[in-house]
């Protein structure tokens, strides 16, 4: 007769370990390593929510010196993707479907594109290419990018048809007149705003990607029309009276969120796609920005 094996059970967990993995999780800036998940099925109820919160907003930008080719030219863009177990490849592929549906110019994508795990990195590149806009796709990369791997981030997008600015820019043409795109590495990794700029002639058109706001100051020195950035998820959750992470004034939210100028810089900070440590937002909904630019 056969021996029947027992299997060896496992331990409940204690309270320390989920608090334990929470806080690790907040010191590393996100989820911890883990493997590709193609399934939503974990965190189904979360998705859910916050599938029903993508908010896709309208802005219209005057910039000085912009040709007249240019008039009404669209970009949408999308940023801290965070693409992991608390945002998958089904919900992705939403937000890339939702970004086709307004037959954008170009898109441009501001970072984050997965939390802390390389697993993503392939996956996410793949459903990015998706994209569709009549100019390109084009990126800069934020700061779980670089903790993860910048080189490798780079080598999977651009393999996918999706253009990495670092430190560089391009120039698009229309009928004879110029627009200029130009992109930063995080502002802690070396990121080089006057090699970027550098070849661009002064008072052109450009629009600068950075994933941190934070380059709105040496921006305005330059003499950069407009910024397109992320990285604060709008402070994500939102407390009535409270406020979020970054505060609850105007002036302590300047450039956290939203459109804003510095002298003749402006900057809009969209409140981006993922989420950090949980899977939650509150009285801030994720966001695809779709901006409209206008001459003065």
């Amino acid at each position: 007769m056969q021996a029947r094996k027992h299997r060896k059970s496992r331990p409940k967990p204690l309270l320390a370990e989920p608090l334990h993995r929470l806080t690790s999780r907040w010191r590393q800036g996100g989820v911890e390593e883990y493997p590709l998940i193609e399934s939503a099925a974990p965190h189904r109820r979360a998705l859910r929510r916050m599938g029903d919160q993508f908010e896709i907003t309208h802005h219209r930008i005057r910039i000085d010196h912009l040709p007249e080719a240019f008039r009404g030219f669209r970009i949408v863009q999308l940023t801290d993707i965070h693409h992991g177990v608390f945002l998958p490849g089904p919900m992705l592929r939403h937000v890339v479907s939702l970004a086709n549906t307004l037959e954008p110019d170009l898109v441009a994508v501001t970072g984050d594109f997965v939390t802390y795990s390389s697993a993503y990195i392939e996956p996410v590149a793949e459903i990015l290419s998706e994209l569709h806009a009549r100019h390109g796709v084009y990126a800069v990369l934020g700061n779980h990018d670089f903790r993860v791997g910048a080189d490798d981030i780079t080598e999977a997008l651009e393999h996918n048809s999706v253009q990495v600015l670092r430190n560089s820019h391009v120039r698009l043409r229309r009928n004879g007149q110029s627009l200029y795109i130009a992109g930063i590495d995080d502002l802690l990794y070396n990121a080089d705003l006057h090699r970027a700029l550098r070849g661009i002639p002064q008072k052109a058109p450009t629009v600068l990607l950075s994933h941190n706001p934070g380059i709105i100051a040496e921006a305005s020195r330059a003499g950069v029309p407009f910024v397109l950035a992320g990285h604060t998820h709008g402070g994500q959750v939102n407390i009535p009276f409270l406020g979020n992470i970054w505060g609850r004034s105007k002036e302590q939210l300047r450039f956290k969120v939203g459109w804003g100028h510095l002298g003749k810089t402006q900057i809009y900070v969209s409140r981006g796609i993922g989420t950090i440590v949980l899977p939650l937002r509150y009285r801030c909904a994720a966001e695809i920005a779709h901006l409209t630019l206008e001459p003065t």
